[in-house]
Parts: structure tokens; sequence; C-alpha cells
């Protein structure tokens, strides 16, 4: 795997898997908290008054095509931060060079704040000195000129929280009004993390039988478990939709499309479960969730950017679904965000 050493770009250095064949993700490497954001209970970290949350200051660097930067781009939209922070979007397929600025390829951009060729030139302005993978989402300050955090969590905490004031008035976690807590959303965020949002990595890149089983094991699990659950709730904590649905929501969206085929998760389609299905529909169609969602860059980044699980780069042409289909969740109460300010 390819990634920074002392600020030099080697595409050597970074193993994915261990000695028994599983997956191990990477820690990301910036961590820092703009001032006013709750930070959960079991982080180490304390807002930092460098960083103040101001409309115009932060920048996010995304790819539609990645399920962690797209929790950051869902929760941009439903709150409303559209004009308070802006984006690039990078090139869903990324080759040795790593991320990359395309801007004349449909749904990219160009870097609009420094022109850059490669997202790791902005890792290099910020630490000359990095060594670390170069991931996304990015968020950037343009006043200190630095990456405050490159950590999709803790970012979508963030917006949630410090950037409350500049949005319209939704909220992604539970309100004074809702038998839910914030920890109740911390943990399913958590619980949910292992087992489906990187379980479906763990269950692709595994490079043993036994880490494939365990992996499929762990997944199906817990998807077999989720769907009990929302038999008779409509979202994952409380009455109303939270981060912990941001998290769920960016997995199974991709879950059909490329997880079942490509990272051979293919004991049952998301389509086929009797609560998951009508529930991402509904999440799907809530709105400002819509039009963060590009297929078309999801299927090409993973069937093309991974040429040891799929090294023809052929792309899967199914399966066709109807995101827009009755879903009828709202006969278990709850409410969608509804803005409540201008934004």
């Amino acid at each position: 795997m390819n990634q920074l050493v002392n600020g030099e770009w080697r595409t050597d250095t970074y193993e994915t898997t261990d000695e028994e064949g599983a997956f191990q993700r990477g820690e990301t490497t910036f961590r820092n908290w703009i001032a006013g954001s709750d930070v959960p209970g079991h982080v180490d970290a304390e807002p930092d008054e460098r960083f103040q949350p101001e409309a115009g200051r932060y920048h996010l660097y995304v790819s539609y095509a990645c399920p962690w930067a797209h929790r950051t781009l869902l929760a941009r939209s439903l709150l409303g931060l559209e004009d308070a922070i802006g984006v690039s979007v990078v090139d869903p397929y990324r080759d040795e060079d790593g991320w990359q600025f395309t801007p004349e390829k449909d749904g990219c951009t160009p870097d609009h704040l420094h022109d850059s060729d490669y997202l790791r030139e902005l890792y290099v302005a910020a630490d000359p000195d990095a060594t670390c993978r170069v991931t996304v989402p990015v968020l950037w300050d343009t006043e200190e000129e630095t990456i405050v955090n490159n950590e999709s969590r803790e970012i979508l905490r963030m917006l949630s929280t410090a950037f409350a004031d500049l949005g319209n008035g939704v909220s992604l976690l539970p309100d004074a009004d809702d038998d839910a807590t914030v920890a109740d959303v911390d943990e399913v965020i958590t619980d949910i993390y292992e087992p489906i949002n990187n379980g479906v990595y763990r269950a692709g890149f595994a490079t043993s039988q036994s880490a494939y089983e365990e992996a499929i094991d762990d997944l199906f699990g817990a998807l077999d478990a989720y769907d009990e659950r929302l038999a008779d709730q409509r979202y994952l904590v409380g009455d109303s939709l939270t981060e912990a649905d941001i998290c769920m929501f960016t997995t199974l969206v991709r879950f059909d499309q490329v997880y079942h085929t490509h990272f051979m998760c293919n004991r049952q389609f998301v389509h086929q479960y009797d609560n998951l299905w009508p529930y991402l529909r509904d999440l799907y169609q809530t709105p400002g969730v819509a039009e963060t969602v590009n297929i078309a860059h999801i299927k090409e980044h993973y069937y093309t950017t991974h040429p040891d699980v799929t090294p023809s780069g052929i792309i899967a042409r199914g399966p066709d679904l109807d995101f827009e289909a009755d879903h009828d969740r709202e006969r278990l109460g709850g409410e969608a965000p509804t803005p409540t300010a201008d934004d």
C-alpha cells in the first residue's frame, strides 16, 4: 500500500494484512478538534482554541466513492452547511500516485484551495515530514493552513456540534425530549464499525480463508441483528435520524453495488432484507441525502482501484435498484430531519 514516509511518497511500505491474512486498517494521523465540539467521552482529546468554527474558513476534501468521506458529505448536506464549508472532490480512480484531482472528469473538481494535482500535497503542506497514509475525508483550515482532522467519525461529530450555529437547525444527535442519549449514538456507531463498516473490507481484503470466514460471520451476524432491530423502530437510535444512521447508510448504500460482489460479501443482498432494505430507501429519500450518492463513482473506484481483488478492472453492471420505491417506514414513527433556520 502507498503512503508518505518522511514527506516522500512511497509505494512499498504499508501492509494491509497481518500474518494470519486478516485486514488491518491503519490509524488516521491528524486528530485535532474544532473549538466548541462535543468530544465523545471515550476519545482522549480536547477542542483546540486555534480552530474556531467560522463560516468560509474550513474546506472538506472528499471522494464520492469513499464511505468514510461520504459520512461528512451527508452531515454537511443534512445540516445545511454547504455555504459554510467548501468541498473539493477527488477522482474515484486511485492509482499508485494516490487520490488525484481531475476536474475534467464528471463529478470531480479541482483542488479549489491550492490547485494541487494530488491529495498528498496537502498532507505535506500540513506536515513536511508526514509519515502516514493519504486518506479522505480531510478537513482543512484555511486560516491556520493545515489539516485539522482526517478521521471521519470525528469530523462528523464536529459538524454536528461545533458548526451547529452555522447550519439550518437540524441536529444529528438526540435532543432533550428524546429518551435516547448521545452515548447511545456513540454505542451504536462503535457497535457497527468492526463487523459492518470495516467488516466488508475485512472480508474483501482477507488473504486467508479463515480471516475471510470470520469477517463474513461477523458481518452477516451484525446485519441480521440490525435487521431485526429495525423491525419496530424507524431509526437506529431514538426517534430521529442521527450520526449512527449516517454511519450505517454509507455502508448499506454501497453493499449490493460493490461489497456483495467485489468483496465477496455474497451470503445475501441488502435488498433481500425485510427491514434493512426499506430502512435504506427511507434514508436515501430523506431530503439532502440522494444528492450525496454517486453510484458511478462508487463502482468505478472499487472495481478499478483494487487490482489484487479485481485485476481486470471490469465494472460490474448490476444490480438495478430502485432507491425511490415506497418504504412505508413512517408508520414506525420518528421524524426525518426538518430545517428550522435559514441556511
